[in-house]
């Protein structure tokens, strides 16, 4: 049995942010994520796509019932909630201001990941904490949004030591 006192001790844990996405198989992989590593998802809506719990459950197969997803209907809302919550905003972008590996993350960190065709506007920059870039190959514009958020919550998760206990995986063949 786990100590109440614990509990209310332990820091909030690291949260995902998708603002706006336009493609549902990239914010069901991005679920899938966060139900596999134990990180709650934060969906800013409108998304680009039909966002209804049915075309969820289609992008996120049968990962949604293992992750914690709140909706946010708009930026103003999510914004709303995070400064009443204290938490930092983290925004991956392209024009970061420093590599995600010389980033100090924080338990009460939410990662923001933007638009696949557009990012995030400029008030959405302006209301970051942080902006952070992922280094890539020089010419190149960008990462698949949700390959850059499998690596920040990894890179995240591993200097908070926060990974999920190993053990062994659940398989379909028993």
């Amino acid at each position: 049995m786990v100590d109440q006192k614990e509990i209310s001790h332990q820091a909030p844990p690291l949260r995902l942010a998708l603002y706006e996405p336009d493609i549902p198989q990239n914010a069901g992989t991005l679920f899938r994520l966060g139900a596999c590593l134990g990180v709650p998802v934060d969906l800013i809506e409108p998304a680009g796509f039909d966002a209804s719990d049915r075309n969820l459950r289609r992008a996120g197969m049968d990962y949604l019932g293992h992750v914690t997803i709140q909706r946010h209907l708009s930026f103003a809302h999510f914004e709303n909630w995070r400064q009443n919550s204290g938490r930092r905003l983290v925004l991956a972008t392209t024009k970061g201001a420093v590599s995600h590996i010389d980033f100090a993350f924080r338990p009460d960190d939410i990662i923001l990941l933007g638009r696949e065709s557009a990012g995030v506007p400029e008030p959405v920059h302006a209301a970051a904490d942080a902006r952070i870039a992922i280094p890539i190959a020089a010419g190149l514009r960008s990462l698949n949004i949700a390959i850059a958020g499998g690596i920040l919550v990894a890179e995240a998760l591993r200097q908070l030591d926060a990974f999920p206990a190993f053990g062994p995986m659940a398989t379909k063949d028993k």
